[in-house]
């Protein structure tokens, strides 16, 4: 999950392989493809060197720690930790959040069925931590309450 303003395939470029990830965007957006030849003379003519692969290192963390959670962490953990990130990314301010994403999407986002990220959003619908929009999507209202919720059924 990415928000704006974040660099995307910086790995196929260090290693110069063909790139793993692909792309989803969960709103309209503008994006900039660079040719890698481009981006590494920018890299170099800046002596960006070590922060990209500061950057590439901590997205491989990140992956890792994402991965872990799925193998073993319960729906409702792995539901609030994927909102959490998704909010971190979103360009969005205020105390209220919108994720554009259907239970559905929510549910392959974090390897569950789409009954068990229901049961895990029932809660914190009921207790006012969020919204189900009609047409999909979610409005969070209060992200540490869900996350601590999550985190006391572990």
């Amino acid at each position: 999950m990415r928000g704006a303003g974040e660099l995307l395939g910086e790995l196929a470029v260090l290693d110069d392989r063909p790139r793993t990830a692909s792309v989803i965007a969960a709103e309209d957006c503008r994006v900039h493809i660079i040719p890698a030849s481009d981006f590494l003379a920018f890299v170099d003519r800046h002596g960006l060197q070590t922060a990209l692969l500061r950057h590439a290192i901590a997205r491989v963390r990140e992956a890792e720690t994402v991965r872990l959670e799925m193998a073993t962490a319960a729906v409702p953990l792995r539901l609030a930790s994927a909102l959490g990130r998704l909010l971190q990314a979103a360009s969005a301010t205020g105390a209220q959040y919108v994720v554009r994403l259907t239970q559905t999407e929510l549910s392959q986002m974090i390897g569950a069925s789409r009954n068990a990220v229901g049961a895990a959003l029932k809660p914190w619908r009921e207790q006012g931590w969020l919204i189900t929009e009609t047409a999909g999507g979610l409005l969070i209202r209060d992200i540490a309450s869900i996350q601590s919720h999550a985190n006391a059924d572990r």
